[in-house]
């Protein structure tokens, strides 16, 4: 299969570059597998379309403010470090992405705050680089402080306070994620209730978004896809509901990811392709995404390519909003 078999156009316009006042506002757009027809419905309708002994699986990661500006140590331009994934046990060596990385060399040090400095360890094979933070204190609590919220690059504006709540999901807990799992964010507490009235029961699972969702595919043919690895936790309690239940409805392909791989693993870096088995994967609400992205192609393996073409070709003659703060599909 070819890269370019995953392609679609869309307007620029078409980018949601801020999310609705409403989090449950949002459209969603339901296809329908069996019968290959789609509906317009509005995410508030979500509740109705699950049923006694559905399991709806939610990823819990919290994104961090992972986002750092600061500048050399012995000069004045401003650097960008995007964290994106811990690698030392003690959570302060991360992989990152520099900007300007050219001019970033080994052991230069960048002064962020008054209570943060980050020291460049190494470079990787795509350009990204390793880097040990020095904190005063707490690195969390640093980061709340000086951190800004990692807005994808597709959203063309500087991070605000108000993205701070809605660059995350209500039900958010763990953190670690370098980006939101986006299918939540649709989600309110009172359409959390009414999930749970519709006798449906809650689940939840923790994988944290990494460099994978920010890197392309290297490569044109898809069975040579490597993605980078991802932490992620499947609780027993959820393994046992899932196991209870008749459908398993995953909420974002993280949460599908999370379930397809072996939970016995702390990592994975599974890529779902057409022709992939799924397990557990019963029906998946997730938003819109960018075409030739690994997040595409997991949605046309599970609703089969030319149906999910379609059906994005629909909406965006339809004007749905696209991408993170974009609208939503309910693949039942």
């Amino acid at each position: 299969m070819l890269l370019s078999d995953f392609d679609y156009h869309l307007p620029d316009d078409l980018i949601a570059q801020e999310p609705l006042p409403d989090r449950a506002g949002s459209r969603m757009l339901v296809v329908d597998r069996t019968t290959g027809m789609w509906e317009d419905r509005i995410f508030r309708e979500l509740p109705a379309f699950l049923a006694p002994q559905d399991c709806l699986v939610l990823n819990d990661s919290r994104v961090l403010p992972s986002r750092l500006y600061g500048h050399r140590e012995h000069a004045t331009g401003r650097v960008e470090i995007f964290l994106t994934k811990p690698v030392s046990s003690d959570g302060l060596t991360w992989e990152a992405l520099v900007h300007p990385g050219r001019k970033m060399r080994t052991g230069e040090r960048v002064i962020i705050s008054d209570d943060l400095t980050a020291e460049i360890l190494g470079r990787g094979e795509f350009g990204e680089r390793t880097v040990r933070l020095h904190p005063v204190g707490n690195l969390l609590a640093v980061l709340e402080k000086v951190g800004h919220v990692p807005l994808p690059p597709y959203i063309r504006r500087d991070d605000t306070l108000a993205d701070r709540e809605r660059y995350q999901t209500v039900f958010a807990r763990e953190p670690g994620s370098s980006a939101a799992p986006t299918a939540g964010l649709h989600f309110t507490p009172e359409i959390l209730e009414a999930c749970k009235a519709s006798g449906a029961s809650i689940a939840h699972i923790t994988l944290h978004v990494g460099l994978g969702t920010f890197q392309p595919l290297r490569t044109d043919t898809i069975e040579n896809v490597h993605l980078h690895k991802e932490s992620f936790v499947v609780p027993p309690e959820t393994i046992l509901k899932m196991n209870q239940a008749k459908r398993v409805v995953a909420v974002g392909t993280t949460a599908v990811r999370a379930i397809e791989s072996d939970p016995a693993a702390s990592e994975t870096e599974i890529f779902i392709y057409p022709g992939f088995q799924f397990r557990r994967t019963g029906a998946m609400l997730t938003n819109f995404h960018l075409p030739k992205s690994s997040l595409l192609v997991l949605v046309c393996a599970f609703a089969g390519r030319e149906l999910a073409l379609e059906a994005y070709r629909y909406a965006v003659s339809q004007k749905y909003r696209f991408y993170s703060y974009g609208d939503c599909m309910l693949i039942i």
